[in-house]
């Protein structure tokens, strides 16, 4: 009875842990920098968008929700730069500007 007391709380420390890892996993979110411009006249951009989480690793789904998102603020997507957790986020701040996590 001793054994089975002993590993009962070693399970459940197992299975509270695999939780929360996978709970903070599926949080993690993704950010992709782009260029995109305007016409008449010509206006230039660099920004930072968040992804939904559902399309981090599908990278023609990225490219068509941020020219989707673009587009309708009157913007054409050039092309995305990168895709990156939010760990690059700080870098990316003062070079995207006003267009930092705009769209």
């Amino acid at each position: 009875m001793v054994a089975a007391m002993t590993r009962r709380p070693t399970h459940t420390g197992l299975i509270a842990a695999a939780c929360i890892a996978l709970a903070t996993g599926a949080e993690a979110a993704c950010y992709a920098d782009y260029k995109a411009k305007q016409d008449g006249p010509l206006r230039l951009h660099y920004g930072v968008v968040e992804l939904p989480q559902a399309i981090c690793d599908r990278p023609g789904q990225i490219q068509s929700n941020v020219a989707d998102r673009l587009r309708q603020n009157g913007w054409e997507l050039l092309n995305v730069m990168s895709v990156f957790d939010a760990s690059g986020l700080d870098q990316r701040k003062d070079s995207a500007a006003e267009f930092f996590l705009r769209f």
